[in-house]
């Protein structure tokens, strides 16, 4: 390859990582949020003062304000110290569900895209059974069953998503699996297991990328959603969906719901938008 050559692949390179980081505001704005809401998770300490746990009497029910942003509750406890707080529960939680649908859903669909056969029929139809019952119902399910924490929780949502990971690596498994440059290195002497691992499932692990980033939003709602109903962690825990839980008891005061489940739909709109985004980036 000549020294001209050289620079004009270097070129397009350039250009190729300057299209994909050129993006739209309202993405940019979303990474933001993530952002955000990713240094709330690590370290709540930097952005607040005040106790998620222990509060003011005298300050209960406040309205929010420039010393409370969020108001308070009705043990005076600042609402924004407690959303804070609680968006590293809710945020590793989602994460835990999703290592666990893309882990054990992925290596499903990989096993059935690539050996085909019974193997294929077997999975397939295990995959069929899982995705015939509901997500929350069947992460309902699971959570009755290993007990009422915020982890298992998690581990119950990870479960609900392993039908859908395991369908879409599946799916680009087998395409993958007839592509030219495949069927090239089974013809070179490449062993089944070498072929899977260094050309089928890097290529079609381009596909889970954005569908795990997806299942983090979503994983947000279902395991907010539990907690709302019971399953997560008692208070005092402050994850998101039993703060909406505790604040709609306190109707006169909608700051206690409105708080916590603006910071909820904010983060999961802006993870969807992501989401959208990488969908359409190569």
């Amino acid at each position: 390859m000549t020294f001209a050559s050289n620079l004009t692949l270097s070129a397009s390179t350039r250009n190729s990582w300057a299209e994909a980081l050129r993006m739209p505001a309202i993405v940019a704005l979303s990474f933001v949020v993530v952002a955000t809401i990713i240094a709330w998770s690590v370290a709540p300490q930097l952005f607040t003062t005040y106790s998620p746990v222990i509060g003011v009497p005298a300050d209960k029910l406040l309205g929010p304000s420039t010393a409370h942003w969020f108001g308070t509750d009705h043990l005076g406890r600042d609402l924004y110290a407690r959303v804070v707080y609680g968006t590293a529960s809710s945020v590793s939680s989602a994460l835990v569900a999703v290592v666990i649908g893309v882990l054990a859903g992925g290596f499903i669909g990989l096993l059935a895209g690539f050996l085909g056969g019974w193997v294929d029929v077997v999975l397939a139809r295990l995959v069929d059974v899982l995705l015939s019952i509901p997500k929350f119902l069947l992460a309902v399910i699971v959570v009755t069953a290993i007990g009422f924490e915020t982890i298992n929780a998690a581990i119950a949502t990870g479960v609900s998503a392993v039908a859908i990971f395991a369908r879409v690596t599946r799916a680009e498994v087998i395409k993958t699996r007839q592509a030219t440059f495949v069927e090239a290195a089974f013809l070179s002497g490449g062993s089944r297991w070498y072929i899977l691992w260094r050309h089928v499932l890097p290529n079609a692990s381009r596909s889970v990328l954005p569908l795990a980033v997806l299942q983090f939003g979503e994983s947000i709602l279902v395991i907010a959603s539990l907690a709302f109903l019971g399953y997560g962690d008692p208070p005092p825990a402050s994850d998101w969906g039993l703060l909406i839980s505790i604040g709609k008891d306190y109707l006169k005061w909608p700051w206690l719901v409105y708080a916590p489940a603006f910071i909820t739909i904010l983060t999961v709109l802006s993870v969807n938008r992501i989401s959208r985004w990488l969908r359409k980036t190569d």
